[in-house]
C-alpha cells in the first residue's frame, strides 16, 4: 500500500468545571504586606479565568469528552475510526496500565497502535504528530486521535499550601484531541523536534522532606525550575521556538512572513510577545487563550486550534504554525498545516 500524507480533519476539546478566579489564590496572611510592583503590569498580571479538574477527575475521562463530539461533528464511531491512538498527560493517574488503554475503554474502540508519549511536554502535540506520520508511513494504519491532557493545575498547584506560591495561579486544566486520517483534512506539512537531554535536570518535582512522590509523608508536592538557572531557562524558552519555526519555514520553502497563523504553548505573556516578535509576526497572527484558560502546558495548541476553527479564525489554505519548547528546555518542536476547510 503505498504511503499518503496525514492530514488533521478535525480538533475537540474539553474544560473540566467552572473557570476558577484569582481570587482562589489569595492568602490572606498576605493582607498588609506590600504589594508585587509587577502585578499590575500587563505581561505579568495573572489570568483572569482557568480551569481546575476535579479531585476524581481522570485524564482517560477527559480524553473521552474532547473526542466524542469530533466523532459526531464526523459521523464516525470511533469503534471502527481509531488505528492509533497516542497520548501525552502531564500527570499521569495510572501508572501501570497508562493512560491510553483506559481512554480507548472509554471510546469503545480497540486501536491496534496505543502509545502513552510521556515526554515532550508543552512541545508534545508536535512530537505526536510527527510519531502518528511514523506509524502511518507503510498504509497499514489510516486513522490516529492524538490527545494532549493537562491536569496538574487542580491536583498540584491547588492545594492549601502550593497554592499561595506565585507560580501557581498561571496553570489551567483542560484536554485537546485531534483526528488525523491518510490523505484526508489538512495536510501536516512538516515536524521539527529537538532533543537536548542535560536540560531536563533543570526541573523537578519538589517535596519538603526530600522523599519520592510516592512515598508516604508530610508536605506537599511542588514543581520547580532550578533556582539558580531562571534567567537560562528564559533564554532558552526565547530562542528555541522561534529557531525551530525559523528551521521548519526553510524546510517548507516560505519565510517566516507566510505564516498566516501561529499557535504556541502559553506560559506567559512575555514569551507570547517574544515569539511574535522574534518571527516578525503581527500580535493577531499569534492566536492563544491564556487570559481565558492560562498556562494549559502541551494542550495548549490543540486547544486553542479546536477553538479558533469553532470560531472561524481558520481560514482556507492558510499557513499555521505550531510550536513549543517543554519543562525547562529539554525539548522542542514546530509543526505546519495547510489549513482547509473542506
Amino acid at each position: 500500500m503505498q504511503p499518503g500524507i496525514v492530514g488533521i480533519v478535525d480538533f475537540g476539546s474539553y474544560l473540566p468545571g467552572e473557570p476558577v478566579g484569582p481570587e482562589f489564590f489569595r492568602d490572606e496572611s498576605d493582607e498588609g504586606k506590600a504589594a508585587d510592583p509587577l502585578a499590575d503590569l500587563p505581561l505579568f498580571r495573572v489570568p483572569p479565568a482557568r480551569h481546575h479538574v476535579a479531585p476524581d477527575e481522570q485524564a482517560a475521562g477527559m480524553i473521552a469528552e474532547a473526542a466524542r463530539p469530533l466523532f459526531e461533528r464526523l459521523g464516525r464511531d470511533p469503534a471502527d475510526s481509531v488505528d492509533v491512538l497516542i497520548t501525552n498527560v502531564l500527570l499521569p493517574d495510572e501508572l501501570f496500565t497508562g493512560i491510553g488503554a483506559r481512554a480507548a475503554h472509554a471510546l469503545g474502540c480497540s486501536p491496534e497502535w496505543i502509545v502513552d508519549l510521556h515526554n515532550g511536554g508543552c512541545a508534545s502535540f508536535m512530537y505526536m504528530l510527527k510519531l502518528a506520520q511514523k506509524i502511518m508511513a507503510d498504509g497499514s494504519a489510516r486513522t490516529a486521535l492524538v490527545a494532549n491532557v493537562q491536569n496538574s493545575a487542580g491536583q498540584v498547584f491547588a492545594q492549601s499550601e502550593v497554592r499561595k506560591e506565585a507560580h501557581a495561579a498561571y496553570p489551567g486544566d483542560g484536554c485537546g484531541v485531534a483526528y488525523l486520517t491518510v490523505d484526508g483534512g489538512s495536510p501536516v506539512l512538516g515536524v521539527r523536534t529537538r532533543n537536548i537531554p542535560a536540560h531536563a535536570l533543570d526541573l523537578g518535582l519538589e517535596t519538603p522532606d526530600g522523599r519520592k512522590y510516592w512515598e508516604p509523608g508530610t508536605g506537599q508536592m511542588d514543581i520547580r525550575f532550578h533556582p539558580d538557572k531562571t534567567t537560562e531557562i528564559m533564554e532558552r524558552g526565547n530562542t528555541l521556538v522561534p529557531e525551530l519555526v525559523q528551521k521548519l519555514c526553510a524546510d517548507l520553502g516560505e519565510p517566516p512572513s507566510a505564516i498566516d497563523l501561529l499557535v504556541t504553548n502559553q506560559p506567559n505573556r512575555i514569551f507570547l510577545k517574544n515569539w511574535s516578535e522574534a518571527l516578525g509576526l503581527a500580535p493577531e497572527r499569534h492566536l492563544d487563550t491564556f487570559d481565558h484558560l492560562g498556562n494549559l502546558y502541551g494542550a495548549a495548541v490543540p486547544i486553542t486550534l479546536d477553538r479558533a476553527a469553532r470560531a472561524g479564525r481558520l481560514r482556507d489554505g492558510d499557513l499555521v504554525m505550531m510550536a513549543g519548547f517543554a519543562h525547562a528546555g529539554d525539548f522542542a518542536a514546530a509543526g505546519a498545516l495547510r489549513w482547509s476547510a473542506r
